[in-house]
């Protein structure tokens, strides 16, 4: 599967955060910041369908100077290297790439190689979900990780008591590379990857969901969450900017969820609520 990159000038790390927020909106699955430039990434075939929506926001906010670039599928993990760098999610869990060495000390470790997948702990998002889990017990709980992606938050999950996961994600990539990095991991007994979208979790149940999405697909597949919920069972979900959570938790107490607690992270937001 080829690539489009799309390169964007921007301002500061809040411009970067912001601009990734919108785009996740579209089919990008992954984003990189490099100083005064943000990289994200969207599969060629689908660029066509929303590249003119896409070209239509930059303008609104005044962005010039934007380019796309074709990259081979191929050159990606290459790519990686080049900029992966271990993430320390303090001090308790460490996300590394099989280049990189062990972390000393007793630290959760898990080795991620990300590919095209969303979901390597650099992300706001994805470090507050990981922060959340590590203070969660999980042990003997069925769970659902709900836009999987690397599989990252699944494999801690596991690791943090997790009996099974299903693993769901929409992008046949991010299904591969989760398959990949739940057996580099050993969590593969534990872990089903599933290629789908919040249809394929109809008549599941879970103890516990995690979905670190975006804000019109958490407002969208909210209801599918709470039914397969048990009563008593904890949602986490990020994504999400800070001037989202009002909307996030509207929607969550609608359907009868509590909200338990939010963290917040760069402009980045984390909801957790209780069915």
């Amino acid at each position: 599967m080829d690539y489009i990159e799309l390169t964007i000038p921007v301002n500061n790390a809040e411009q970067a955060e912001i601009l990734t927020a919108w785009l996740a909106d579209y089919p990008f699955d992954s984003f990189t910041t490099e100083r005064t430039q943000l990289k994200a990434y969207i599969p060629q075939q689908q660029l066509a369908d929303c590249k003119e929506e896409v070209d239509a926001l930059l303008t609104e906010q005044g962005i010039t100077g934007a380019r796309y670039v074709s990259i081979e599928a191929q050159n990606w993990n290459a790519l990686w290297e080049s900029n992966f760098e271990p993430v320390d999610v303090d001090g308790r869990i460490y996300i590394r790439a099989p280049f990189h060495a062990k972390p000393a000390g007793d630290a959760m470790d898990i080795v991620i190689m990300p590919k095209m997948s969303f979901g390597t702990g650099h992300h706001a998002t994805t470090h507050l979900m990981s922060a959340t889990l590590a203070d969660l017990d999980l042990t003997g709980l069925h769970g659902l990780d709900m836009g999987s992606g690397t599989g990252v938050l699944a494999i801690i999950a596991v690791l943090r008591g997790a009996t099974h996961l299903d693993a769901v994600d929409i992008d046949e990539w991010a299904d591969e590379n989760c398959r990949e990095n739940i057996a580099t991991n050993g969590v593969a007994d534990h872990i089903t990857p599933i290629l789908g979208d919040a249809s394929a979790i109809e008549g599941r149940h879970y103890d516990f969901i995690l979905a670190n999405i975006n804000r019109n697909i958490l407002l969208a597949d909210m209801p599918r969450y709470e039914a397969t919920l048990a009563t008593g069972g904890t949602l986490l979900m990020s994504g999400i900017l800070e001037c989202d959570i009002e909307a996030i938790t509207a929607r969550a107490e609608a359907l009868g969820m509590q909200v338990v607690e939010t963290r917040l992270r760069n402009g980045w937001a984390m909801v957790r609520v209780q069915k």
